[in-house]
């Protein structure tokens, strides 16, 4: 069979979906491996590279669509709406497409793939349990986007992070606020520990606690009912308004005793709550960063501008998308693995075998036989869901 890489044609999105060392063991599965001219070439990767390794350079893009088995991307049509629909006449019948592509979210687009009789699989909806981990691209993205927000907000911030006794006097060091312990807010949290900074941190899920304080951050305990913070995939899940302002209630204090505050908290398919409001914004001392990285999902402070900076009352407020995207090599090396091993999975002897009864390949499966078939997505469309239930479709 034969896996194709196509060139990420979202503005700004530099990663590509296979490295030239995640080809050699693809071909050593008895894969062919084709690759667009130039689709790694953002992420520092040369067609020669992919040479070297046993793919093939194909003429074109439309090439690559039409020779391809499995289609492997970063950004799928869902996840790339301007520019993906271009691709959308490529798709062939059958044809597997492997990638982000936001199904609950943009649950049309999903539609639109299956129309075309794409066989589609989101990767941001791989499971959290342990025989997925090298699978969990989100968690990959995540840990590198934590990293990078903590370096934005040290060249923004008028201080320095750690602790300098010089002939000059000794220098405090700067405090860190995590809003959100998952994947992205550990990172945050790692990276400003060993940058110098007194981290604080804290998260709806009070399960997170310990994890927090081994990273040598101090988690903040709220006095807040947080029994159901927590869905059975481990992520936070959303909730009723009136906690979200007693929260914010709470947070006021924190925030005002911070340097710099690093906000993560995301609901899958849902509208980033909001944490940080205008008046907190106004509390924090002037030279203060806040850094949301909720930003592509309308953000978690108030103030929030999605790929701007915004300055309210001497506090800079970044508002970055798609971080992983700027350290595009190593994002790119991460992800290679987790969809490397995930193609994996789904193709066994040279053939896809989609067993159903498998949590992993039927919570990632979205469109099959020309249908919707994922339940959250048919939901999110106003699709019945007992209708592909009963046909084996999910």
């Amino acid at each position: 069979m034969i896996a194709g890489v196509v060139k990420e044609s979202m503005p700004g999105e530099r990663r590509v979906a296979l490295v030239p060392a995640s080809v050699s063991p693809l071909v050593k599965d008895g894969w062919e491996v084709v690759i667009e001219p130039g689709a790694g070439a953002e992420a520092g990767f040369t067609d020669a590279a992919y040479q070297e390794k046993g793919a093939r350079i194909a003429a074109d893009r439309a090439e690559v669509f039409a020779a391809a088995d499995a289609l492997l991307q970063v950004r799928c049509l869902g996840a790339n709406l301007e520019q993906g629909v271009t691709d959308l006449g490529l798709i062939r019948s059958g044809q597997v497409l492997i990638g982000f592509c936001d199904p609950l979210a943009a649950p049309a687009a999903a539609q639109q793939i299956a129309a075309r009789g794409g066989v589609l699989f989101a990767m941001e909806l791989i499971p959290r349990i342990t025989r997925a981990q090298s699978m969990d691209a989100l968690s990959s993205m995540a840990s590198i986007a934590g990293y990078k927000a903590v370096l934005l907000a040290a060249a923004a911030l008028p201080k320095i992070f750690p602790m300098m006794m010089t002939a000059a006097g000794t220098i405090s060091p700067s405090k860190v606020f995590v809003v959100g312990a998952g994947v992205a807010g550990l990172q945050a949290i790692a990276t400003a520990r060993r940058m110098g900074a007194v981290v604080e941190a804290y998260d709806v899920r009070p399960v997170v606690k310990e994890q927090v304080e081994s990273l040598g951050a101090r988690f903040l305990d709220l006095p807040l009912e947080t029994s159901a913070a927590q869905d059975q995939g481990g992520y936070a899940k959303q909730q009723d308004e009136s906690f979200y302002a007693r929260q914010r209630e709470m947070m006021l204090k924190a925030m005002a005793g911070n340097d710099v505050v690093i906000t993560t908290a995301a609901i899958p398919g849902k509208k980033a709550p909001t944490l940080v409001t205008a008046e907190m914004v106004r509390a924090m001392p002037p030279g203060s960063v806040i850094v949301d990285l909720a930003a592509e999902r309308g953000g978690n402070c108030e103030l929030t501008q999605p790929g701007e900076t915004v300055v309210e009352g001497g506090v800079t407020i970044l508002g970055p998308t798609n971080l992983p995207a700027t350290v595009p090599l190593h994002a790119s090396q991460m992800y290679a693995r987790n969809i490397t091993t995930f193609l994996g999975h789904l193709a066994k002897g040279g053939k896809f075998e989609f067993d159903l009864s498998d949590e992993i390949t039927r919570d990632t499966l979205v469109t099959r036989n020309g249908d919707v078939v994922h339940p959250r997505v048919r939901e999110a469309l106003g699709l019945p869901v007992e209708s592909v239930a009963a046909s084996g479709g999910a």
